[in-house]
């Protein structure tokens, strides 16, 4: 066995799991958002925001593989499903809100700018996630993991 720390990171039953759920989540939403929009956007490889979330599919496959490697009574299980919930709350909530603000400011910016009475600048509006994208975003994470450990 390598002691290269990426080769350890790689052949980590922990890791692989966790970087593949991301990955694929992430995938997911430039396939999903091409079937809907017709056209690709792959600018949502390295975004936030959209189906699915990849930060519940991460944290999510992170939470899952600690527990199936280190045993679910393990108190590092009860810290990763902690950061999991309070990430995925985040992600309906405090992110979504922002993005939503974002989303009537950019509006307002419209109108002042056809007024000409200020300039483009607008602001990111795909932040934050519906509790749907969320709910499979996590799904996904637990799938991979399960299958990954």
């Amino acid at each position: 066995m390598s002691h290269d720390p990426f080769s350890i990171l790689f052949q980590s039953k922990i890791f692989f799991p966790v970087f593949f759920s991301w990955l694929t989540a992430q995938l997911l939403k430039v396939v999903i958002y091409a079937v809907i929009n017709k056209r690709f956007n792959f600018k949502l490889l390295l975004g936030s925001g959209g189906m699915p979330s990849s930060h519940s599919a991460t944290v999510m496959a992170l939470t899952t593989a600690v527990g199936r490697t280190q045993g679910f009574e393990n108190p590092l299980w009860v810290i990763t499903l902690t950061f999991a919930l309070i990430t995925m709350t985040d992600a309906v909530g405090v992110r979504r809100a922002a993005g939503q603000q974002a989303k009537v400011l950019n509006k307002m910016l419209d109108e002042f700018c056809a007024e000409g009475k200020i300039g483009e600048t607008r602001l990111r509006e795909l932040l934050g996630h519906t509790p749907i994208e969320v709910i499979v975003g996590a799904l996904l994470g637990i799938i991979i993991a399960v299958i990954g450990t």
